[in-house]
């Protein structure tokens, strides 16, 4: 029988392996402490200590963790960017602030003490002339240091248990989440010099990043989110090759150049884009989102990109929550069948998130250990 590390890098790898790996995604993923007392903290909520436990007991885990980065700016992100947070009702408020040629530009961002999200109520950019004075910002301010030894000594903690991933977002994303969606898709559908200046500009330091910790940290998984940003119904799959294949596609390069192995998040829709993800020549797709959610089988996709691709996910984060036991083990056995149908690369039985509440129902936790039961007990 293989380490549960073992049969992570063999998935990856494309090597014969004893049974799918099974992965509960951001549990046993997250930095995730039950035992702070943070008020903002959701999983101190003992109904989430045995699901937190089953994840470190009995699945195969990959540890999302970015690198540590620290301001390298010289000072000169100071000034332009201020930033505060402040409790008000109960809740938690992050407000940051831009000054740049005379023109003030401000996001608020707020996090609500039973939810394990935060809510962007004001976005930095409103408007293109905010974008304008946006790229006038020098690219100093935006320059990081970082560290990979951290990653070092936590894969080493972690041992034959699982693996650790480098965690970050690619271009796309740090670019569209500076603007309220609707915002975002008109600048990118009318707006496209402006917003390739923008992803241009996004994608230097990323760019260094990833180049820097791909050298330093070889051989690893890595996930890039953002790609769907540019996926359908937001944006038409011509300008996922812009956006997404032309500032994403050379972190997949560096990445895989150096040993690494890149993994794409992409929710909702694929069957249109997964020809431009495949000729970027990732290694792994998630959450791979079956209908209604997405609109591509899993057994689709495994037959058509399957060969060159681990394929991740299948599994609704709605589903863990609202199937009876009954029907979501009729649904964990068809993504079972279909992820391992054939000749492919490998697969990774995993959600496609986790739940966000402070509470875990019987019926989630149920759910849960029906995946772990039916992935460790199929066999290869």
């Amino acid at each position: 029988m293989l380490t549960r590390r073992e049969r992570l890098m063999a998935t990856l790898r494309g090597d014969p392996v004893d049974r799918p790996a099974v992965n509960f995604y951001e549990i046993g993923g997250f930095e995730i402490n039950p035992d702070d007392l943070d008020p903002f903290n959701i999983y101190n909520d003992p109904s989430w200590r045995p699901l937190l436990q089953l994840a470190e007991d009995h699945t195969d885990l990959i540890r999302l963790r970015p690198p540590v980065a620290k301001d390298a700016s010289g000072g000169m992100r100071d000034e332009f960017v201020t930033a505060e947070q402040t409790i008000e009702d109960g809740a938690l408020f992050t407000r940051t602030r831009i000054e740049i040629n005379g023109r003030t530009l401000t996001s608020t961002i707020r996090r609500d003490p039973d939810v394990g999200a935060a809510w962007h109520i004001e976005r930095l950019l409103k408007d293109v002339d905010d974008l304008k004075a946006y790229l006038q910002i020098p690219d100093e301010v935006f320059a990081r240091a970082y560290d990979t030894s951290s990653l070092v000594s936590e894969e080493q903690e972690l041992g034959e248990r699982g693996i650790i991933m480098v965690d970050t977002e690619d271009p796309l994303c740090v670019a569209s989440e500076l603007f309220a969606m609707s915002d975002y898709l008109i600048v990118a559908m009318t707006e496209k010099e402006l917003f390739h200046a923008l992803l241009e500009k996004m994608a230097r330091p990323l760019h260094a990043m990833a180049e820097q910790v791909a050298r330093e940290y070889p051989g690893h998984l890595w996930r890039l989110f953002g790609p769907e940003y540019a996926s359908e119904p937001y944006l038409p799959p011509n300008l996922f090759e812009e956006y997404v294949v032309k500032y994403t596609g050379p972190m997949v390069d560096m990445i895989q150049q150096n040993g690494g192995f890149a993994r794409i998040h992409c929710h909702g829709r694929l069957r249109n884009i997964l020809p431009h993800i495949a000729a970027m020549g990732a290694a792994a797709l998630e959450p791979i989102e079956p209908p209604p959610q997405g609109d591509v089988e899993l057994s689709f996709v495994r037959k058509e990109y399957g060969a060159d691709m681990v394929l991740m996910g299948n599994l609704e984060a709605s589903d863990i929550e609202n199937l009876e036991p009954l029907d979501f083990e009729k649904v964990v056995k068809k993504s079972l069948a279909d992820g391992t149908e054939g000749e492919g690369r490998g697969f990774v039985l995993m959600p496609s998130a986790c739940p966000y509440g402070r509470k875990v129902s019987d019926r989630a936790l149920a759910n849960y250990e029906t995946i772990v039961r039916l992935a460790t007990g199929f066999a290869s």
